[in-house]
């Protein structure tokens, strides 16, 4: 710790400037395209992740976490059955209403 006197009687602590965590490489996120020598379904090795995808696409195969997700539809968001649930909920007010009333056993 090293002070450094601001005015006669008043001192404050002298702060090293970290340098900035940088990398020599003008661009550090770049992801490569080698990876170890991995085995496609045509039998050969592949050090390239292009060249690996390519031959998957031509078998069609799917590489996982880069397949696009259909979208669910809700059964519930037909017309249809929306309408008949309603129509189901009329009916049971409608006999509710009219002195009907669930056995409690």
């Amino acid at each position: 710790m090293r002070l450094i006197e601001v005015e006669p009687g008043r001192f404050r602590v002298a702060r090293e400037n970290a340098p900035v965590a940088r990398s020599a490489l003008p661009m550090p996120h770049v992801i490569s395209d080698t990876m170890p020598p991995t085995e496609q379904v045509d039998g050969r090795f592949y050090t390239s992740k292009r060249a690996f995808r390519i031959v998957g696409r031509a078998h069609g195969l799917t590489e996982v976490g880069n397949e696009t997700i259909k979208p669910k539809t809700r059964s519930s968001a037909a017309h249809e059955v929306k309408r008949s649930r309603r129509d189901t909920f009329r009916r049971a007010v409608a006999r509710y209403r009219a002195g009907e009333r669930p056995n409690r056993s």
